[in-house]
């Protein structure tokens, strides 16, 4: 095995104050990068989709649970699958407490075409509680581009897709797939990819922040038991 080199405290403080400089451009290009997603325009969805979850049949609007945004992930369970994806398995596995997300006026749930039937019992042993629906036998995924029709057989990939509400008209803002997903899963992260962002002062374009008429994001912070749901 290749180890890094062995030096002194004074030689790696040097190293490690050189790397930061780049460190610190990749941040700012990121901050850059997501301004320009902010700018993205949306789409307005049309289409009647039906999900099925744990309280019943759905629609898109009531995946909300009545926030502005909406976060899909976009689980691979194909209805013929006995269980769900390993490696969208470990995606949910790191995604926080979603009181974070929520204090933000966003939503979060995973959406399969596998038959709920065959969710439930999964769900249970991996022991999630977040929103879990789904579209079978719908065409929601085929319409997101997760199920992919390819010699003739349907295949699925993993994706990520946000969605803005206004009122009761829902647009579409954002997608993700596949490599797109390294490095997603912490709060601040689903939040890059909405229309809204972390909704700080700092961001832009500027105007966001305020969009309830409610303090920045990082200044809704709290204990997540300590939210009003």
């Amino acid at each position: 095995m290749s180890l890094p080199e062995i030096v002194s405290r004074a030689d790696w403080r040097a190293a490690r104050e050189g790397l930061l400089v780049k460190e610190k451009v990749v941040t700012r290009a990121r901050d850059a990068l997501n301004a320009e997603r902010r700018r993205l325009p949306m789409v307005g969805i049309d289409r009647e989709y039906v999900f099925e979850g744990g309280d019943g049949k759905a629609s898109l609007l009531d995946l909300f649970e009545g926030r502005r945004q909406l976060v899909v992930y976009h689980f691979m369970f194909a209805p013929e699958w006995d269980a769900g994806c390993r490696s969208c398995s470990a995606f949910l596995d790191q995604i926080g407490h979603l009181a974070h997300l929520k204090a933000r006026d966003t939503a979060f749930a995973a959406v399969s075409r596998a038959p709920y039937r065959k969710i439930l019992p999964f769900k249970a042993r991996m022991g999630w509680t977040l929103p879990w629906y789904s579209s079978f036998p719908g065409d929601f995924d085929e319409d997101f581009e997760v199920t992919l029709e390819r010699a003739g057989e349907l295949v699925e990939r993993p994706g990520l897709s946000c969605f803005l509400r206004d009122g009761d008209r829902v647009f579409h803002t954002y997608s993700t797939y596949g490599r797109g997903l390294d490095g997603i899963g912490s709060t601040t992260t689903l939040l890059d990819l909405t229309a809204l962002g972390r909704q700080e002062e700092w961001e832009e374009p500027r105007g966001r922040a305020s969009a309830f008429g409610a303090p920045a994001g990082s200044e809704r912070i709290r204990y997540h038991d300590e939210y009003d749901d």
